[in-house]
């Protein structure tokens, strides 16, 4: 198990949570210009679950997502022009325009795909473990999903299969308090989420979603344990979204007081200021480092925009494999 080395892993993190962040906040400007077609679901402020569980992940080992899952796809290492171009609809994307936002997969990085279905990747992801206990490639899967993915009924039986299989697979909750519009205390009536892995048999861990420390850790340990045939982990990470469900959410279930609360637990700033505290940077890093991610994304906006839209004339190719 390797411990949290704050120089590589935190400065890595830091940058890979700047980049990933500036991507998000870009999304509703260009919904409201019209440049994605239907629902784009920002996840600016959850960085920390997405980058710290990909730290602990290699090229070979998969990921399933779910609507909310861009952060997951540019975590695991996709292209940032490419995925940009995806959800703008663009032939430069993934998928040359046809997965958009919710339907965003890259196969060379074992990105099994987001899903616009909820709860869809919990299945996917325990048949990429039971192909890789098969196949005996040592290569582990991992599916996120949210708190109202997490009354599913696919998880009960995940959890089921893979604790009896002892399947490679870690199930990574974020739990950012609401399902669209619908808080946890609303709709889950057992909120200790940790206990629902527990009666299946897999051990489970509840981290602090705004720290990447904490995430990257209980990751590495939980793919520590699924490569040595120890079987599944369930990790619930506690974690906020800033913006709304969607671009164009009206956010009116939940009040500024609460956003400007999760605010103040920034999971980048806490870990900037951690790097400056340790002597990792400076002011001035940071000013540079910043003014890069803005050009940077900048350029993916512009890569993104200038790409052209699928000729009508695809619209059957690649759907089947051949």
């Amino acid at each position: 198990m390797a411990e949290f080395d704050v120089k590589e892993q935190g400065l890595a993190g830091l940058t890979l949570m700047k980049r990933i962040r500036e991507f998000e906040d870009r999304l509703p400007g260009l919904s409201q210009e019209g440049e994605i077609r239907g629902s784009t679901h920002p996840s600016s402020g959850m960085e920390a679950v997405s980058v710290g569980v990909s730290l602990a992940l290699e090229d070979r080992d998969a990921i399933a997502s779910n609507h909310r899952g861009h952060a997951h796809t540019l975590a695991k290492g996709a292209d940032f022009k490419k995925t940009m171009a995806e959800i703008l609809g663009r032939e430069d994307g993934y998928c040359k325009g046809k997965g958009g936002s919710m339907h965003l997969g890259v196969k060379e990085i074992g990105v099994l795909g987001t899903n616009g279905i909820v709860g869809a990747g919990i299945g996917i992801a325990t048949g990429a473990a039971l192909a890789s206990q098969v196949k005996g490639d040592g290569s582990v899967a991992v599916a996120y999903f949210g708190d109202g993915g997490s009354n599913q009924g696919v998880l009960a039986e995940a959890f089921n299969l893979a604790a009896i299989w002892k399947l490679p697979v870690i199930f990574v909750l974020e739990n950012n308090y609401y399902a669209q519009s619908a808080s946890v205390e609303d709709m889950v009536a057992q909120r200790d989420f940790t206990k629902r892995g527990e009666a299946y048999g897999v051990p489970s861990f509840e981290v602090d979603g705004m720290d990447l420390e904490q995430v990257y850790v209980t990751m590495d340990k939980a793919v520590e344990r699924a490569r040595a045939g120890e079987g599944p982990s369930f990790i619930v990470a506690n974690t906020y979204r800033y913006l709304g469900h969607m671009a164009g959410d009206t956010e009116i279930y939940r009040d500024a007081a609460e956003v400007e609360e999760w605010r103040a637990k920034d999971p980048v700033a806490k870990l900037q200021n951690r790097l400056i505290e340790e002597g990792v940077l400076t002011a001035a890093d940071i000013e540079k480092l910043e003014a890069d991610i803005t050009a940077e994304i900048d350029d993916v906006v512009e890569f993104a925009k200038n790409s052209p839209y699928p000729a009508v004339e695809t619209a059957f190719t690649d759907v089947y494999a051949s």
